[in-house]
């Protein structure tokens, strides 16, 4: 099986592909630094709707989402975007913690993997 990779780095790749799998990079609010939670949420699912169709898939396959809050206080505030977003009866299995990201104008950052 061959393995895809788009949008690729030295560091990382956007987008890989294998297995009938899509895996997408942590994605974190590149239109909206320094904007509140909402704000960057909507920002992010943007994006992973873009990578997603890219690679011939949808929000209603993804499998699994990890989404990383820089604090836990901001859940409601990240959900209100999310929940009005996922595919309805597609929710994927999904972990949500508290963490510092890379830099301190990202206040959130999702990560998901897909069927294609």
């Amino acid at each position: 099986m061959t393995i895809q990779r788009s949008h690729t780095n030295q560091r990382m790749s956007q987008i890989v592909q294998h297995g009938g799998l899509v895996y997408l990079a942590g994605q974190v609010a590149s239109g909206a630094p320094g904007k509140p939670v909402a704000e960057q949420t909507r920002d992010i699912l943007a994006r992973i709707d873009g990578l997603l169709a890219e690679a011939g898939s949808d929000k209603s396959k993804i499998l699994n989402a990890t989404i990383w809050l820089t604090d836990i206080a901001t859940f409601n505030e990240m959900n209100g975007v999310w929940d009005a977003w996922v595919a309805e009866g597609h929710a994927p299995a999904r972990a949500c913690v508290e963490a510092k990201l890379a830099a301190p104008e990202y206040t959130v950052e999702i990560m998901v993997t897909a069927t294609a």
